[in-house]
């Protein structure tokens, strides 16, 4: 009988390392998509009590002790790292988010120059500042972003997680390019 050997979508792919940009693949743990049902309380600390996180504001994402919870469309999160609560189901839809997204971490200072190649969002830090989270298109792929100090996480579909990896790359390597050559001699 043969036997199935679990994969991450990226596990060949080391990270890479062009123009002071970082990309790498993240392995945040368990990964759940939460849908609060009509009537229930977004703001309830009592919902997520377990995590000791409350439900994120639009457009935010919080983080504990290791968990986030990342807003992901208008009463839905998605949460990083940790099981659900017990008895979340009773307020919310809960579904195992980890075998159908992948996360990449893209990271230095210019993170935000690369990115805003790719995403039509506002990237400067006074309209997207760290703690924030916005669904978007990575060029032609549906994407999760959460902007952190040091750059930015980027959840896509597993199926489109190469196709993520390969934009993100060309463009490190089109502003690599860019950088001016150390004279001879110095």
């Amino acid at each position: 009988m043969p036997e199935l050997i679990a994969r991450t979508a990226l596990q060949d792919e080391a990270a890479l390392q062009l123009g002071g940009l970082e990309l790498s693949v993240l392995t945040p743990g368990p990964l759940t998509g939460i849908a609060l049902y009509p009537g229930a309380a977004a703001g309830s600390d009592p919902l997520l009590a377990g995590l000791g996180l409350p439900f994120p504001s639009p457009g935010k994402f919080r983080e504990s002790n290791g968990v986030t919870l990342a807003w992901s469309g208008r009463d839905e999160a998605l949460l990083i790292g940790a099981e659900p609560p017990a008895g979340l189901e009773d307020q919310a839809a809960v579904t195992a988010q980890s075998g159908g997204l992948a996360g990449l971490a893209l990271r230095g200072q210019a993170a935000a120059g690369a990115l805003a190649r790719l995403v039509a969002l506002d990237l400067r830090p006074s309209a997207f500042p760290p703690g924030s989270a916005a669904r978007t298109g990575l060029n032609h792929i549906p994407a999760l972003i959460l902007a952190r100090d040091e750059g930015y996480d980027i959840f896509v579909f597993r199926s489109m997680a190469r196709s993520a990896w390969n934009e993100l790359s060309e463009v490190m390597q089109h502003l690599a390019a860019r950088q001016p050559a150390p004279l001879p001699g110095r």
